[in-house]
This record gives structure tokens, C-alpha cells and sequence, in this order.
């Protein structure tokens, strides 16, 4: 696998790559060479944020650890991404996974016990009022929700507001 290692608000020490290296390259077993870990380092105060994004073909596999140190982080973000790896290997190298070069063959071949599965047990239906992405908001809040679908006033395509870090609010629209 190769990294692309970048730091924000933090110099990535030889000390720290080579942490990233260690632990991340853990997960070599599960990837090809030519598969490209994106590993951001973030420190903020007291917050030590690790986020490592791998794209592989049909999506990413993305985790992201905050502790108050950064080999903590760096540790916690190795094993919940092995942990996503194993649980959900069927699902990642299903149908349109196949011919995928992201994975190594030991990984494919692999039997891993999916002991849980997906399981949807509540559906909801509800009309979609078109509303612009600011009610959308003031909605999301009087549901207690952290993310809402509706139908944008502008554009009426269906978007989703969620809720973020910090009091703030984002919003997914499809690409035109």
C-alpha cells in the first residue's frame, strides 16, 4: 500500500510517519501495492484527529479517531478499519466490486464470519414539501435529527442537511 501522509496544524514528525506507517501498514495484508491510503493528521488543542481515506473502486473506506494523543488515535484507527474490513467483506467485494485490483486475493478468498448482518427494521414515509436548505435546517432541528431529506425549492432535486461538528450544517445535492 502507499500513504499520502499530510498534517495539519501539526508537523509530521519522521517519529509520526513512521507510527502511521507501522500501524496503518498492518492492513497491507488486506490491500494491493498500488492501493493509496490518504492519512490526515489534525491537531486542535487537545484534540488529536487521525482520518485515513482509502478509495477503492465503487467507494472509500473511511475512519476517522480523535483522542488526546496522536499514537492513540493512530492505534484506535487501524483497528476499527480492520474491524470495517472483516465485517463487511462480502458487501465491499460483492457485485460491483468485482475486477477490483483495490484488495489482495488472501482477502477475497477469506471466509470472515458476518455475524451481523444489515438489518433494516423501520421504514419511514413522508411527503417531501419543496423548502430551501435553511428550513431544512430548522426542521432537522425541531426533529432532533442530525441529517433531513428534502426537496430543494431552488432546484428540486433531492438534498440532504446534516448536522456538523461546531454548530454548523452541511449539505449534499447530487452533481449536475
Amino acid at each position: 500500500m502507499k500513504y499520502i501522509i499530510v498534517g495539519k496544524n501539526v508537523d509530521v514528525t519522521p517519529a509520526l510517519d513512521q507510527a502511521v506507517r507501522e500501524k496503518i501498514g498492518k492492513l497491507d495484508k488486506y490491500f494491493s501495492e498500488d492501493t493509496v491510503a490518504n492519512v490526515t493528521l489534525n491537531v486542535d488543542k487537545d484534540r488529536h484527529k487521525i482520518e485515513v481515506t482509502i478509495p477503492v473502486k465503487g467507494g472509500i473506506i473511511r475512519c476517522e479517531q480523535v483522542s488526546n494523543d496522536m499514537y492513540v488515535s493512530i492505534d484506535l484507527v487501524e483497528e476499527i478499519i480492520e474491524r470495517q474490513l472483516k465485517k463487511y467483506k462480502n458487501k465491499i467485494t460483492d457485485k460491483h466490486q468485482q475486477g477490483d485490483e483495490s484488495f489482495k486475493r488472501e482477502f477475497l478468498d477469506h471466509d470472515y464470519m458476518d455475524d451481523e448482518e444489515i438489518r433494516i427494521v423501520r421504514k419511514k414515509e413522508f411527503e417531501m414539501k419543496p423548502m430551501y436548505p435553511e428550513d431544512a435546517c430548522v426542521q432537522m432541528e425541531l426533529l432532533g435529527h442530525n441529517f433531513f431529506v428534502f426537496r430543494n425549492a431552488e432546484t428540486e432535486q433531492i438534498n440532504v442537511v446534516y448536522k456538523r461538528k461546531g454548530n454548523t450544517y452541511g449539505l449534499i445535492e447530487p452533481e449536475e
